[in-house]
């Protein structure tokens, strides 16, 4: 499972739909839309990963949320994840129910930001580092543009053309698209 927002009956329900039992979940980030469901789908069984540099933050959703909207929400709303993550390191291969995942370390959006690339099946789940024409925002506590670009160029631009882009949000793209529509990127090449 690729991030936890934070509906844990949604996210039940979707898994029982169909008929799925999550081994693992993979953390793209730590913001509160992509960990905050964290706590309900792991177990000791089910391992959550997250890249170190974001693990402050996603502990905390709730002062994510304070700092994002202005207010401060009720003790226990959105306090504290309390799930142990593994943690996630650039270049680390993962092998989960006989999926690949090469981890990439895209830091931008977050400090911690991570993509999950299966070179195998030309796939990369890009969290919020890419999106059908667009990028992740930098204007948030952790972000940076420069580094988003950066990591950009050095980890997402240099994969197959033919890569299929699941983003964090928004529809699936391919990185081939993506190179020649979206104007973030016309930059970097």
């Amino acid at each position: 499972m690729i991030d936890a927002p934070p509906d844990p009956e949604g996210v039940g329900e979707l898994l029982a739909r169909h008929d799925l039992t999550p081994v693992a979940v993979l953390v793209t980030h730590g913001h509160i839309d992509h960990v905050g469901g964290v706590d309900g789908v792991a177990s000791p069984t089910v391992r959550a990963y997250l890249h170190p540099d974001d693990l402050d933050m996603a502990r905390h959703p709730g002062e994510q949320l304070e700092a994002l909207l202005g207010s401060s929400f009720p003790s226990g709303d959105h306090e504290l994840v309390s799930t142990s993550f593994v943690d996630l390191a650039d270049g680390q291969t993962l092998n989960l129910a006989g999926i690949v995942f090469e981890v990439l370390h895209t830091p931008g959006h977050t400090p911690g930001h991570c993509c999950f690339h299966l070179a195998g099946d030309g796939v990369l789940f890009s969290g919020d580092q890419l999106f059908a024409g667009s990028i992740g925002r930098t204007d948030l506590p952790g972000g940076s543009y420069e580094t988003l670009m950066e990591s950009m160029a050095s980890h997402v631009l240099p994969l197959p053309e033919d890569t299929a882009v699941l983003p964090g949000h928004g529809p699936t793209t391919t990185l081939a698209a993506e190179r020649k529509l979206n104007p973030f990127l016309q930059e970097l090449l």
